[in-house]
């Protein structure tokens, strides 16, 4: 008769499995919700947005619709570019089209237009910083690029450029779409594509760091390995 293995072990390694998943998923969703936070913030602050969001922006004043729902409505739109450059969608793929919208309406829903320029500077300054801790937070869960990213990433690897020549290509074209479309340009715009690459990547190294890196995107030297996802959409 076999030995019965014994059950103490098994269930020890169930449980540190099931909260393995737990965090990342959690992880996941927070880095997203708060994604969608600092996006609204840059809205009220009112002082630019950053390329996808002056589209969004734009193409929200034409159809006079929430920029959260354009958001929702591009991101689908983008995701269906992935067919042609044969991209796969991971779970964090699909939830961002969804999350970073709704969680965009509801903080704009409950945030006030900012006025005095001190509050609209604070605001946006706060909103980077925010933007940069949901995107290593989501990165590094571990569950797939946003929509947006993977399409850089994809048309990258289909035509053989550079991630950061594809990603100037894309975002400076739907920067220029969305401006002529009526979104808003201005020092926040600037601000935001300066300063959030290597905000998110402080942040990326800090989670990898703790020990909450799921998605191999930090090198041994704990650089950045391309690509680099500056936005969950």
């Amino acid at each position: 008769m076999l030995p019965l293995r014994p059950a103490g072990p098994i269930v020890r390694t169930r449980r540190a499995v099931a909260l393995h998943w737990g965090r990342r998923l959690g992880q996941l969703y927070l880095g997203l919700v708060l994604y969608g936070v600092s996006a609204a913030m840059l809205v009220q602050a009112g002082l630019g947005l950053g390329p996808w969001d002056v589209l969004h922006q734009g193409i929200a004043f034409g159809l006079d619709r929430e920029i959260g729902t354009v958001n929702i409505a591009v991101g689908a739109l983008v995701l269906l570019l992935w067919i042609p450059l044969r991209q796969r969608p991971g779970l964090g793929t699909v939830s961002n089209v969804l999350v970073v919208g709704l969680a965009m309406n509801a903080t704009l829903a409950l945030l006030p237009v900012q006025h005095g320029l001190a509050a609209r500077v604070a605001m946006l300054v706060a909103a980077v910083l925010l933007c940069g801790l949901a995107t290593g937070m989501y990165i590094c869960a571990g569950f797939g690029t946003g929509p947006r990213d993977g399409l850089m990433t994809g048309i990258a690897r289909r035509t053989g450029i550079s991630i950061r020549l594809s990603r100037t290509i894309v975002e400076l074209a739907v920067l220029l779409t969305g401006w002529l479309l009526g979104g808003t340009v201005g020092v926040g715009t600037a601000l935001f594509a300066v300063t959030i690459g290597p905000v998110a990547q402080l942040f990326l190294r800090l989670f990898a760091r703790f020990g909450l890196d799921s998605s191999n995107v930090i090198s041994p030297a704990h650089e950045v390995a391309e690509p680099v996802m500056a936005r969950p959409d």
